[in-house]
Formats: C-alpha cells, sequence, structure tokens
C-alpha cells in the first residue's frame, strides 16, 4: 500500500549541552563487537522546555531518532505500532525521548508548529520530543536513520541499538515481526540480559547539518 507523505519535519535552533560517557562494549548477534557512542546530552522540546538524559538515570530509558517526513517513520506511526510501543512502556515507567537531527537548512524543515501538528496527529505517548537541530547530539550518539533505536538500562548503559525490528519494507506477517526494543525493555524490566544487543538500523538518513 503506498505510503502518503505527511507534512515534512523541521526544526528550531536550540542549545545543546553535551558530556561525554562511557558505555559497555556491544555484541551483535554474529558476535561481532561494536561500541556505539553514547553521551549525556541537554535538549530543549518543542515547548522550549529542557530535559537532560541524566536527569532520568535509574529509569529504563528508549531514544527513538525521528523525522516526521519519512516514510520508514511514517509507517510505524500510520500503524499505530509505534505509539502502541511507546504507551505499552511508559506506562511501566519508562523513559521515551524522540530526538530529531534534521539540520534547518534541509528540505525537510519547517517550523515547530508544523512539527507539534503533524507530531501530535499520530497521538504519540513519548514522554518527550526533543529537538537536536546542529545535529550535536545524533552524531556523538552515531544515530545513523530515523528510525534509530536506543535502549539505555538502569545504570545508565546502553543496552540495545539498532532498528525497531526485523521488518524493514513492512512485508512480513504480524506473527514473523521481532521488535527488538519490546524485547529488550522487556528484558530489562524483568531483570534479565538483553540477548540481542545490537543490529543494524533501517530506515531514511538522518538528515544532519553539513557545516
Amino acid at each position: 500500500m503506498k505510503i502518503k507523505t505527511v507534512a515534512i519535519l523541521g526544526l528550531l535552533a536550540v542549545g545543546i549541552s553535551i558530556t561525554p560517557m562511557i558505555v559497555p562494549m556491544l555484541h551483535s548477534g554474529t558476535g561481532e563487537a561494536t561500541t556505539p557512542s553514547a553521551t549525556n546530552f541537554t535538549l530543549t522540546d518543542l515547548n522550549g522546555t529542557k530535559h537532560s538524559l541524566a536527569d532520568f538515570k535509574g529509569k529504563v530509558i528508549v531514544l527513538e531518532w525521528i523525522n516526521p517526513g519519512c516514510p520508514f517513520v511514517v509507517r510505524q506511526y500510520k500503524d499505530g505500532a509505534m505509539q502502541s510501543l511507546q504507551k505499552k512502556w511508559t506506562e511501566k515507567g519508562v523513559v521515551w525521548l524522540a530526538i530529531s537531527s534534521t539540520n534547518p537548512d534541509h528540505a525537510d524543515y519547517i517550523r515547530n508548529e508544523g512539527v507539534r501538528e503533524t507530531y501530535d496527529s499520530w497521538k504519540p505517548a513519548s514522554t518527550s520530543f526533543l529537538l537536536d537541530s546542529d545535529g550535536t547530539v545524533g552524531k556523538t550518539w552515531g544515530a545513523k536513520t530515523t528510525p534509530h533505536m536506543f535502549v539505555i538500562d538502569q545504570n545508565f548503559n546502553v543496552a540495545y541499538q539498532g532498528a525497531i525490528d526485523n521488518n524493514p519494507r513492512g512485508s512480513k506477517d504480524k506473527s514473523e515481526v521481532v521488535n527488538y526494543v519490546d524485547q529488550a525493555v522487556s528484558s530489562l524490566l524483568a531483570g534479565k540480559t538483553v540477548e540481542t544487543s545490537s543490529t543494524q538500523p533501517y530506515g531514511c538518513s538522518v538528515k544532519y547539518a553539513t557545516k
């Protein structure tokens, strides 16, 4: 089914504070070791309120790199899959931060009210929508696509990073879909080790500023 493109995402430049932080080495299902960049950060949301990642230490945190103009993102929200997952876990105390690193000079740029209108029309259940218009946070974390997902455990370590699921084309039957974020959060809240800690993210490339 053809996906109708929604309003294009754009961001207003905001102040950012970065504090480097070391995270443990992760391993993919193939045994390949990867070391995703991780930092504490402070970003501003659409209402002008600042949020620091470290403020949520002790909780399970999900970071979702987002661009509402990306067809891969649209599919997740049009089907209601992303909102359902957000609601499922935020109701259990998980912090879910949607982050946009789209640069203001890209064609995918509109003002905050346009972003708010599009995102709110999807009725998300995320904790907050954060603006990273100069891309500093996204580049530091190594976010490559929208969506690109990160799950942080209660000890402030990255427990999972990669794709939202194993269904990049959206063609799998629901019984075949494995949602890696859902699995990771479920394991952490149950006090278990996350078995799949790294996968290859898929989606639109993050539209970073080039300067």
